[in-house]
């Protein structure tokens, strides 16, 4: 009998082993619960091994659009929370970045939708998700949260760079805009022109004489401009609200900055022509704090295209991009 009771107890506990879920730490994360307006937030802290306590300054790094938990593995392995290696920048930096408003931290990739998009029941976007996906939300919450993480003893308050990517960019550069905390800015692959010129251009790339694709862009865009506040949620996408907030061009905020920028970018990326002309207008007015850096033959995400124009994913330019960054921060 009680070799019996051994045997079902160490069955036990081997069960119960292999069915706990994950942590974050388990990923080699630090991992804060942020309280704001009643939304629990996750934080996750990537420090250099053995220095999570040293004290040293923040780069807080602001991911692209969707619904998308942070932590994502699957039977084949782990996907990383950034997208480029980290351990470079944490020799300097604790690096930080926020989960999405409501979105569970951890999953499995196959209880995933399209994207690795996190969906409902009902295949939609959760309610709450589309309630809090607002740029005025994001930009309000991070900075609220940055003050929170600054008066950590392993925080240097010495230099505090924000980094975003995609809708990320937009995000940071209004924070910047707002926070005098903020000592520089990384804006990569956003369109300083808005949201809503980047799905015009792309639309002229695949319309014809018959389908006038961006046509239909404008008077999607005036609906949005009658309806700004309109946050009727078909569980698909952006509210009009969150299309209106993330279409006002980021060259309000950031042409009124004094902070070193960089701007960078793929060359064949919708927001290129964009990039590109904001660029030209920094040169006319003798900005010398904005250095921009394009990436010949690159799409959106630094992957080089082909010449059947498909981006070609055998070739990962992430890591290089984040390397010009630490690049960059070392000599501003």
């Amino acid at each position: 009998m009680k070799i019996k009771i051994i045997i079902f107890a160490y069955l036990f506990l081997t069960i119960n082993a292999f069915g706990q879920k994950r942590t974050a730490e388990d990923f080699g994360y630090k991992h804060i619960i942020y309280i704001y307006k009643n939304d629990k937030v996750d934080i996750l802290i990537k420090s250099k091994n053995g220095e999570e306590n040293l004290k040293k300054p923040l780069l807080f790094f602001s991911q692209g659009s969707l619904p998308k938990p942070l932590i994502k593995y699957s039977e084949q392995g782990d996907y990383p929370v950034f997208p480029f290696d980290t351990d470079s920048i944490s020799q300097k930096y604790h690096l930080v970045i926020i989960g999405k408003p409501n979105i569970p931290l951890i999953a499995d990739t196959k209880t995933l939708g399209k994207d690795f998009t996190y969906i409902d029941s009902s295949g939609n976007f959760p309610k709450e998700y589309n309630e809090r996906n607002l740029l005025t939300y994001y930009v309000d919450r991070n900075i609220e949260i940055i003050k929170y993480l600054q008066k950590q003893p392993w925080v240097s308050k010495s230099k505090l760079v924000v980094a975003g990517h995609s809708e990320g960019s937009t995000i940071v550069a209004k924070m910047a805009n707002i926070s005098k905390l903020i000592t520089h800015l990384i804006y990569s692959g956003g369109n300083p022109l808005g949201r809503i010129m980047s799905v015009i251009e792309e639309s002229r790339t695949t319309e014809t004489d018959s389908t006038k694709y961006a046509e239909e862009n404008f008077r999607y865009w005036q609906d949005v401009v009658n309806n700004k506040m309109d946050m009727t949620d078909d569980g698909q996408g952006d509210t009009y609200r969150a299309t209106f907030e993330f279409s006002i061009p980021t060259t309000y905020y950031m042409e009124k900055l004094k902070i070193p920028v960089l701007i960078c970018y793929g060359t064949k990326d919708y927001s290129s022509p964009f990039n590109d002309y904001f660029r030209v207008d920094c040169i006319l007015k003798n900005r010398k704090n904005f250095q921009f850096n394009a990436y010949i033959g690159t799409e959106h995400n630094f992957f080089p295209m082909t010449a059947d124009n498909k981006p070609n994913f055998d070739i990962y330019n992430w890591d290089k991009v984040a390397n010009d960054w630490l690049k960059w921060l070392n000599s501003n």
